[in-house]
């Protein structure tokens, strides 16, 4: 009943934080952790499944109007209405049709999305064709199917949520909640859950809620976060919201060499894009430092949520409801984290 009150409160608590001197936004951490919904990944259903069971009751229905119109009793097993086994079928094939219908309506959004990525992808090997007028190298990018495919499915619990991999191995019905946690303090500032398990195209709308904070909690100077947020466009969307971003550009090995690990900086490209004064800025010993407290600014906030608050599944169904209760969770690890910052 109180979720929208509970949005409300969060940034309420974050002022709090701000006027006891806990909170200092400057440099924040944006990571994503996917979290089990209210529903079973065994309670989907597939396009393909689907289709199979539509094909089965229909005749199914056929059998029983055959039945109907012959009229002969003995035909007919004892204690079976043909009406009611009638309006059972026809009642499910309403809400088979339903579910096809919405997985239908999902590959066309997933369509519309790849493919704008797809020519993206084209746009800039062309761009670097034209550049250093030479081929690039690797296959070009594959368009993407039209159309549900066959494996895309709904979950008949929670039809909100999503199928998506999770850490470990495996594949578990999902939300993807993300956090946006101030150094330091590891106060989470700004916050979202979504159905892509995807983080790429998170970073600009996270952008957009930090940006809607009140000015009395400051200014962000500084955004860390890992590979999976990299791309060109999302480089470009910090410097225009006038963030440095600290994005790493591809997996980091554990264990570089030494003679990597206290190299030289390179020297500033001249004129350089988004992503090479990025790269350059994450080759310097400061801009190294600092993305070095990636790990233990959100990582920690999701461990401590789910290890010692305990929270690994949502209880509500539905993506409006569990955007508040990440509200309500959030706001909590904040009150808790407050009290241990708070002098003895």
């Amino acid at each position: 009943r109180f979720l929208k009150q509970i949005e409300g409160l969060f940034v309420q608590v974050l002022l709090l934080a701000r006027e006891m001197g806990m909170l200092k936004l400057g440099t924040l951490g944006l990571d994503g952790t996917k979290i089990h919904a209210n529903a079973s990944r065994h309670s989907a259903l597939s396009y393909e499944h689907a289709g199979k069971i539509e094909a089965q009751l229909k005749a199914e229905v056929a059998e029983l109007m055959a039945k109907a119109e012959a009229a002969d009793k003995a035909d007919i097993p004892d204690g079976m209405s043909i009406p009611d086994e009638l309006a059972r079928r026809e009642d499910r094939l309403q809400k088979i049709a339903e579910t096809r219908a919405k997985i239908e309506a999902r590959g066309k959004e997933r369509f519309a999305r790849e493919q704008a990525e797809h020519e993206a992808k084209l746009a800039a090997r062309k761009a670097k064709t034209a550049s250093t007028g030479k081929k690039p190298g690797g296959k070009p990018p594959r368009p993407p199917m039209q159309g549900p495919l066959l494996t895309d499915q709904i979950n008949l619990t929670d039809e909100e949520s999503r199928i998506m991999p999770v850490a470990g191995g495996g594949f578990e019905q999902c939300y993807n909640a993300q956090a946006a946690v101030a150094q330091g303090s590891l106060l989470v500032v700004a916050i979202d859950v979504v159905q892509a398990p995807n983080d790429k195209q998170q970073l600009e709308p996270m952008l957009r809620k930090i940006d809607a904070l009140p000015k009395e909690l400051g200014e962000a100077e500084t955004l860390l976060a890992d590979t999976s947020y990299f791309s060109a466009g999302n480089v470009a969307a910090c410097e225009a919201a006038g963030i440095e971003p600290l994005i790493a550009m591809g997996r980091q090995p554990h264990h570089p060499p030494l003679a990597e690990r206290f190299a030289d900086t390179p020297p500033a490209p001249e004129n350089p894009t988004p992503v090479e004064a990025m790269a350059h800025r994450l080759k310097t010993p400061e801009g190294r430092k600092l993305y070095a407290l990636r790990k233990q600014t959100p990582e920690p906030v999701f461990g401590i949520i789910k290890s010692v608050l305990g929270f690994r599944q949502f209880l509500l169904r539905g993506l409006d409801k569990v955007r508040g209760e990440w509200s309500l969770v959030t706001m909590a690890w904040n009150i808790k984290r407050m009290f241990t910052l708070s002098p003895a």
